[in-house]
């Protein structure tokens, strides 16, 4: 069976809620799935994992990271996940211009690991309507599929 690690910041909820509707979506297709607040996870703990995902929301005017998911952004610079899928998502507002930019700056960290991306990146504008929890899903698929 494969597992997979959603490590997640959330500030309102709206970034947690989204890493649990994607950590059932990954169920439902057979994966065994960990959900993890980023201050209590290490990037190296995606050794262990197929399937390694953030989930995150994007923190005010200039798109910046969350103060407390720094370090793990950090971290996951510095692994070597090559033979793992990753993915990347979150939510933001569209009021800012850089609209989930942390979304954006975990894909790209990721891409430096050596992983395979395994689905494009889905961004949340505030919590997940039902449009969005479709996407999710899409996500989850094509992550899963990913894996082969």
């Amino acid at each position: 069976m494969s597992k997979a690690l959603v490590v997640y910041a959330s500030l309102t909820g709206n970034t947690e809620e989204i890493a649990d509707i994607l950590a059932e979506a990954l169920e439902e297709q057979g994966v065994e799935v960990d959900v993890k607040i980023c201050t209590s996870a290490s990037a190296s703990e995606f050794q262990d994992y197929d399937l390694c995902v953030v989930a995150t929301y994007t923190y005010g005017m200039d798109g910046d990271l969350p103060d407390e998911i720094v370090d793990f952004y950090d971290e996951l610079g510095e692994e070597d996940l090559t033979g793992k899928v990753y993915g990347a998502l979150g939510s933001g507002d569209t009021f800012y211009d850089r609209f989930c930019q942390s979304v954006i700056d975990f894909d790209e960290q990721f891409a430096k690991t050596g992983a395979t991306k395994g689905a494009e990146i889905v961004k949340v504008d505030l919590n997940a309507e039902e449009e969005d929890i479709k996407n999710i899903e899409v996500f989850a698929k094509s992550l899963v599929e990913k894996l082969g």
